[in-house]
């Protein structure tokens, strides 16, 4: 009966849009199975969907769902098995949609912690015991990146590799479950990516797919803010679908291409603040992260992120950002170092990794010729892997779902624009941009 509600106010909410809207035309191969998650009933006060994010210097959020609804917001966590040292009190929230109701989402903050460090922890004075690794304070550090992940054999393909790969942090630009509205599917993701996300930090930012707005009865992204809830007030941030964070020597911009950006905007405001409060002596590293790309040569999604590009490429030139991630397009993309649109060696290297596993497939199709700053392109499912080894050098690499098994396909060494002249030559316009009212 819920599934029939909300379908048919979906499909009359598309219905009006299509009378406004333009979706670029291209054809999707036919995408794996979705993931079948049979019923498996669990006691009321069993903690569900465990996952982990940062909450500031040194700090943790636990974020975990039970069905209990006096189930306390507690975590106790140690750094020996079923030995607890520590417990903290949390928080808890929940969320209704239509005749959905979530169950009890708790979010629990722990810390201070020490760094690169292994901890144990239960969640609700429950068993299971988990497992959490604390990243290092410095050099080297390495983060998994994948976009666009969804629930199907696909997904499972990449968590699979990603778990094989030793990451610290898990970098996700947009599109987590697939929901569309289907709130059920929420607590199916949470269960799959449980594994990964309950033992190193996840890092997210909104995609369309978590969009779930229907006008006038429903207010978008609550199920995404409920269950997902990022460092947003521990970086001076109003929003939960922008933030920023600190781990060793990388200052990371979780940015929101579903809300307001242009210059008048609180997101635009607060970008400014934070990146002009970066200090490059202490996180020579600047990396972005945001959904639509704004360098892409495939056909989908053309055009869709130029306003943004428009309003905040020029804040992030100026920054001297070195990387920006993007998903949203079903395939892999790397640029040059580029601003405006072309080549130049002072802007950041762009690369779309939409390519998590989602059950709409891949977009094959690109536009030709090549642009002159799109350096390797492929349309394949798959995640990569950013070693930053120092303060100068980092080695990324893209690791294609082949046949399921795990194949490097593009490798790159990076150098941080710390070590150039840009740097040096943009401090006099970074001060004038970023000061600007």
């Amino acid at each position: 009966m819920e599934q029939k509600l909300i379908m048919m106010v979906v499909l009359l909410v598309l219905a009006l849009a299509t009378a406004t809207a333009f979706t670029a035309e291209y054809v999707r191969p036919p995408p794996r199975k979705t993931l079948h998650f049979p019923w498996n009933p669990k006691p009321s006060s069993h903690p569900q969907q465990v996952h982990v994010s940062f909450a500031g210097d040194k700090h943790i959020r636990v974020t975990w769902v039970t069905n209990d609804e006096s189930s306390p917001s507690i975590v106790e966590y140690g750094i020996s098995p079923k030995n607890y040292s520590f417990k903290a009190q949390g928080e808890s929230t929940s969320y209704s949609y239509f005749l959905y109701s979530s169950g009890k989402i708790h979010h629990t903050v722990i810390g201070p912690l020490e760094d690169d460090t292994l901890y144990f922890y239960r969640c609700g004075e429950e068993d299971p015991d988990f497992q959490l690794k604390t990243p290092p304070s410095q050099f080297p550090i390495t983060f998994a990146v994948a976009g666009d992940l969804g629930q199907t054999e696909w997904t499972k393909s990449t968590l699979d590799h990603i778990e094989q790969c030793k990451y610290d942090v898990h970098l996700l630009p947009g599109d987590l479950s697939y929901a569309d509205y289907m709130q059920h599917k929420w607590d199916t993701f949470g269960d799959l990516v449980q594994p990964l996300a309950s033992s190193r930090p996840w890092m997210v930012t909104q995609g369309n797919h978590e969009k779930e707005n229907i006008p006038i009865l429903k207010d978008g992204f609550i199920s995404y803010n409920s269950r997902w809830k990022m460092p947003y007030e521990e970086s001076g941030s109003s929003s939960n679908l922008y933030y920023s964070f600190e781990v060793a020597g990388v200052h990371t911009l979780m940015l929101g291409s579903y809300t307001d950006y242009d210059k008048y905007s609180d997101q635009y405001n607060w970008l400014k603040a934070d990146l002009s409060k970066v200090d490059r002596e202490r996180t020579p590293w600047l990396v972005v992260l945001f959904h639509v790309p704004w360098y892409n040569s495939n056909n989908a999604h053309q055009g869709e992120g130029d306003e943004m590009m428009a309003a905040m490429e020029p804040l992030l030139y100026a920054a001297g950002v070195d990387i920006v991630f993007a998903g949203h397009v079903h395939a892999y993309e790397r640029s040059k170092r580029a601003y405006n649109g072309k080549s130049d060696p002072c802007g950041a290297v762009h690369i779309t990794i939409g390519d998590g596993g989602n059950r709409e497939g891949l977009a094959h199709k690109y536009r030709e010729p090549e642009p002159e700053w799109s350096i390797f392109r492929e349309a394949s499912f798959g995640h990569g892997e950013l070693k930053i080894m120092n303060s100068t050098h980092a080695l990324w690499s893209w690791h294609r779902n082949d046949d399921d098994e795990q194949v490097r396909s593009d490798q790159v060494w990076l150098t941080s624009l710390i070590g150039s002249q840009c740097l040096a030559e943009k401090s006099r316009e970074q001060r004038k941009i970023l000061s600007e009212p």
